[in-house]
């Protein structure tokens, strides 16, 4: 990790408990040795007040014995050198009080040393005890002797309590402080090793108990990164119980995620509710079946099944009855294929088979077999019996194609042939006559799979304006495809793109490249609808039109700010289910338009079934209205009865200022068209 001023040092846990124990162990000496050396003079300045104290007594006493027997000041002085010769390194002196100086003279210069000593003289004046420090090895005591009654005999102009004299001591320290200093020494050796050995047991116990497991799970952890191996476990006989959980979480953790694992691998590859191989799993095994065919010069055959009309069992009888029905189909197909044989869901009701080392013969017969036994059989299922039929497409490898993308998209084309005669049949690419029609589908579902893979599929906006005075009121978001330097119009594929089942695919591309066109709109057009035309089978993906407002809430786009167009065919095979969709829909914000109002016959209808927003005018209608008095009068009645039912009309495919003043002038609200702007991505 990387900071403006630097790189973050790591350090690992043992270094650090080593480096913890090194700093608290330096930090312990530090403190232990000035700690000892104030403890060491205190005690010693202690002991030496004691010593002094007891000194001075026994010296009071040798003087007051001399004074008792009869003295001169010649035996005082006598008796202070013999003290002094008696005691080296102590030096006594004696002081007289002012009352003894007066009454029997001063010891020659006496006062002069009083005078310029203001310790003496404090302590000869208030009587109190003084204890001095004049240097690191020595220490001076001051003891005041006053009178007591007995020597108010000799000293008669004297009271008790009166400061007779003063005994000055200066003792020495050395001999206190060498014993001391051995004893507070060995104490502090001893100290100093226990706390070593506190230090290094801390330090291993917490190396074995701490540092080693989590050393091992590090290692767990690397061995699992490198390797993606999950079945890797972390020891458990962990002395530390904190290690030990953690040992044991992540030993849960690892199984769930092994668990996790396999399971996603299951769904990775299959499809949950049948059990088969899904799509992704099934072009493996294609490329792998190319590869070994190709190597060892033998063909392989592959058949596509799509069930007819499936959509409406699950309208009818519902999805989990639908579902009931797909599993009770794939046991039936899986019954007529062998064992090396790869039967796989390729969506919600297309199956594929692969069939290796199998000749085109061969291959006929079996999926002969497969529509016969398909088209016999009765479905027993809990809403009674069901019967379903399935149009097959037959390719054969090497002879309808060489690659991945030349087999799919000859899949694709012989299948739509097979819907276009009249679905519950098999159909192979040798019996379409019609050569040109089926390469035409071949290459533009290869196109199409390719641009869908490539992200070449484009959200291009046109302007929706107010016929009044021209403003940009919305957009429509139209899907285009990008190959090189040209841009395909959805006119080219739409159909091909519906019939091979990839327009729910292109719709959901559609969907997200447009909201993302949304934040650039802001700054121009803050107030501007988008227009999305779903396509037909996309809008029946009842789950999927459920999930738009959750959508748009992730892609930070108000719902308000969106319109849903619908067409006939939308709504035209489930009315009741399409309006409670469109109720729930515009629960949300969400408006939604009726699409190519007029071209059909049931257009006016559901103005009376539908609650919708927006009505959009036939563009056929509008292209002619200049010059046919018939079309005017169809875009006049189709706005006025909009009007009458509270919605808006937009006009499409105006393309000349004499269309837009005439539908002015008609009152219609919006129109689109080559005149307001071409479709074109934002800036």
């Amino acid at each position: 990790m990387r900071y403006m001023f630097g790189v973050v040092k790591r350090i690992s846990l043992g270094h650090l408990l080593l480096s913890l124990s090194a700093i608290a162990m330096a930090l312990a000496c530090i403190l232990l040795f000035a700690l000892s050396g104030l403890m060491r003079d205190d005690a010693i300045h202690k002991l030496a007040r004691e010593d002094a104290r007891q000194t001075t007594q026994l010296v009071f006493q040798s003087l007051y014995s001399t004074m008792r027997r009869g003295w001169s000041k010649q035996d005082i002085n006598d008796s202070i050198a013999r003290l002094n010769a008696e005691f080296p390194g102590l030096k006594i002196n004696v002081y007289r009080g002012k009352i003894v100086a007066s009454q029997f003279g001063e010891m020659p210069g006496e006062q002069k040393v009083v005078a310029g000593d203001p310790a003496l003289r404090s302590a000869l004046e208030s009587g109190k005890e003084a204890m001095l420090f004049p240097g690191k090895e020595e220490i001076r005591y001051l003891y005041p002797v006053q009178a007591k009654a007995e020597c108010l005999s000799c000293h008669t102009q004297s009271h008790i309590g009166a400061v007779h004299g003063l005994i000055d001591i200066t003792y020495p320290i050395k001999n206190i402080k060498v014993s001391f200093n051995t004893v507070l020494n060995n104490m502090l050796g001893y100290t100093l090793l226990i706390i070593a050995l506190v230090f290094l047991g801390l330090y291993f116990k917490l190396r074995n108990y701490l540092v080693r497991p989590i050393a091992t799970l590090v290692a767990v952890m690397r061995e699992i990164t490198s390797d993606l191996n999950l079945s890797r476990r972390v020891a458990t006989d962990i002395p530390l119980l904190e290690c030990q959980q953690l040992a044991d979480y992540f030993n849960g953790l690892l199984r769930t995620l092994n668990e996790y694992n396999v399971r996603l691998e299951e769904l990775s590859s299959h499809d949950p509710m049948t059990g088969l191989y899904n799509r992704r799993k099934f072009e493996d095994f294609l490329h792998y079946e190319i590869i070994r065919s190709t190597r060892n010069q033998r063909g392989f055959a592959v058949i596509m099944a799509d069930l007819d009309n499936f959509k409406y069992v699950n309208d009818a009888y519902g999805r989990p009855v639908g579902d009931l029905m797909l599993k009770e189909l794939t046991i039936l197909i899986r019954a007529g294929l062998r064992k090396g044989d790869v039967l796989a869901r390729l969506g919600n009701d297309e199956f594929a088979i692969l069939l290796p080392e199998t000749s085109l013969e061969n291959s006929f017969k079996v999926a002969n077999k497969l529509h016969a036994v398909l088209k016999d059989t009765e479905f027993e299922l809990p809403s009674g019996k069901i019967r379903c039929t399935a149009s097959f497409s037959l390719v054969s490898f090497p002879e309808d194609g060489k690659t991945e993308s030349e087999i799919r998209a000859a899949m694709d084309a012989v299948l739509f042939k097979a819907k276009a005669r009249g679905k519950n049949q098999v159909t192979t690419a040798a019996s379409v006559t019609d050569n040109d029609t089926m390469m035409a589908v071949f290459r533009q579902g290869d196109f199409l799979r390719a641009a869908l893979r490539e992200d070449r599929i484009e959200a291009f906006l046109q302007p929706i304006v107010r016929v009044v005075d021209g403003a940009v009121h919305a957009f429509e978001v139209l899907v285009r495809v990008r190959d090189g330097e040209r841009i395909v119009a959805a006119a080219e594929f739409v159909e091909i793109a519906e019939q091979l089942g990839m327009a729910q695919e292109l719709d959901r591309e559609v969907f997200r490249k447009g909201l993302a066109h949304y934040a650039k709109l802001q700054s121009s057009h803050p107030d501007a609808l988008l227009f999305f035309n779903l396509f037909p089978r996309s809008f029946n993906d009842l789950a999927w039109v459920r999930g738009i407002p959750a959508l748009l809430q992730s892609a930070g786009v108000p719902c308000n700010r969106i319109v849903l167009e619908i067409t006939e065919r939308e709504a035209l095979p489930n009315m009741t289910q399409v309006r409670a969709v469109i109720e729930e829909l515009r629960g949300t914000g969400i408006r939604v338009a009726l699409d190519d109002f007029g071209s059909g016959f049931s257009s006016f209808l559901y103005l009376k079934y539908l609650q919708v927003d927006f009505v959009k005018i036939e563009g056929s209608f509008v292209q002619h209205i200049v010059h046919d008095n018939g079309d005017r009068i169809m875009v006049e009645h189709i706005n006025s009865m909009a009007h009458q039912f509270g919605l808006k009309t937009v006009a499409e495919f105006v393309e000349d200022e004499a269309t837009a003043n005439l539908l002015q002038e008609i009152g219609v609200d919006y129109a689109q068209g080559y005149h307001y702007g071409r479709p074109s991505l934002p800036e």
